[in-house]
């Protein structure tokens, strides 16, 4: 963002009333009585539906109803691009002229890696809620990061082994050529050879910029595979799937999969292509009471065109939530002084919010709560507006993401 769009937007926040309302006197004074969070997102490409604006606004509602707890909260914004070296920029720049504290979102793998590593050198506080690699609780695993809302071991082991149980033996992918695409493809194929079905092959598409598929998806229907896996996401995983149907896959008896695919998707996509497909997600909008309620203020307080929030928005929520309730616990002067401190203490305190119930963080970093394998609904079953999904079962949050002893996290050993 400009300078004047920045302070544009933290007066649009305090118009909201999400900054507390007890005056400071002096900009010192201000300043260490002031939690700075910054939304690391992409406003623009091809992960705006699915964090983006909304990523922003349900940020706000979590600073909103978390209410003044005696120190002050402003929220800015930034747009990755996608791009890893803009990602480490725009840190770099929060963390030494504006004083952030805590950065959430980050959707893109090559991003949240990058920035994982900025905010460990820096010792604030990582929030990701977007990104999916799992080397953020693995490999690169952070005492100053948090993974909040899914991963790709959790998409692969849910939708992947789904689908294999229904019949769907043998597979082709078309895969996103980075981080992310990489991961999602290769514990997707781990599931599908262990449940005894097979790959029979595989293809890359640039990332990003790709919006014709025409040669990846001949070359998936040459193939004959039962299961057409689409690991990709975002606009991506939209144009890819609708070129699917365009292209008759299903029409020949190929199931197309998207491996991650999120309620914003199924919206662009439409009932009549995306119905009857299956996907995982960790959040609903309609799941209960308390979904419908979270969702219902984020929503009030101003989604572009009404966008219901997504698992990864509802992550954003939730992981500001939990981070603002430990600063109120520690005390900001602490809380301030050391990223690692905060981290520690949102790992032993018990996590609890609309968004996903009760919960935990484990000492790798990785946020547990259960997964949803969900059936997209047909437009004749559909009752209104994001009426999209049909829960089919429920992974245990003790079961839904990777044993913490197989992901190699130094912080375990």
């Amino acid at each position: 963002m400009t300078e004047s769009s920045r302070r544009n937007f933290l007066t649009a926040t305090g118009s909201l009333g999400l900054a507390a309302a007890t005056p400071v006197t002096g900009a010192r004074a201000q300043a260490a009585n002031t939690i700075r969070i910054g939304v690391l997102t992409d406003m623009s490409g091809p992960f705006r539906d699915i964090s983006g604006p909304t990523s922003v606004v349900a940020t706000r509602t979590a600073v909103q109803d978390f209410g003044n707890r005696g120190f002050n909260v402003e929220v800015l914004v930034a747009d990755h691009q996608n791009r890893p070296d803009v990602g480490v920029s725009l840190v770099r720049q929060w963390i030494d002229r504006d004083g952030v504290d805590c950065v959430v979102d980050v959707p893109s793998s090559g991003v949240a890696l990058a920035v994982n590593s900025v905010m460990r050198e820096r010792n604030k506080v990582y929030l990701n809620s977007t990104a999916a690699t799992v080397e953020l609780t693995g490999g690169q695993c952070s005492p100053n990061t948090i993974h909040w809302t899914y991963d790709t071991w959790m998409l692969a082991r849910s939708t992947g082994g789904a689908l294999v149980r229904a019949g769907g033996q043998s597979w082709f992918f078309i895969t996103a050529d980075y981080a992310f695409g990489h991961s999602l493809e290769n514990q997707t194929m781990e599931f599908v050879r262990s449940a005894g079905g097979r790959v029979v092959g595989s293809v890359r598409h640039p990332f990003p910029g790709t919006t014709d598929y025409s040669s990846f998806l001949l070359q998936a229907q040459a193939s004959r595979a039962q299961i057409v896996g689409i690991s990709n996401a975002g606009v991506d995983a939209i144009n890819a799937i609708k070129q699917a149907g365009e292209f008759g896959l299903m029409r020949r008896g190929q199931r197309v999969a998207g491996l991650l695919v999120f309620v914003n998707d199924v919206n662009s996509m439409g009932l009549q292509i995306a119905g009857g497909s299956v996907c995982t997600e960790t959040f609903y909008w309609d799941l209960n009471d308390r979904t419908r309620a979270v969702s219902q203020r984020i929503v009030a307080n101003g989604t572009p065109g009404g966008n219901r929030p997504s698992m990864g928005h509802a992550g954003c929520y939730s992981a500001t939530l939990h981070y603002l309730k430990t600063v109120a616990d520690m005390g900001i002067a602490n809380a301030k002084a050391s990223g690692v401190d905060v981290i520690n203490r949102m790992k032993a305190m018990p996590t609890d919010d609309d968004a996903f119930g009760a919960g935990t963080i484990r000492p790798d970093g990785r946020k547990l709560h259960p997964a949803y394998l969900f059936q997209v609904k047909t437009p004749q079953e559909s009752r209104g507006p994001w009426d999209f999904y049909t829960l089919l079962q429920t992974t245990p949050a003790e079961e839904a993401f990777r044993p913490m002893a197989q992901g190699n996290c130094a912080l375990v050993r």
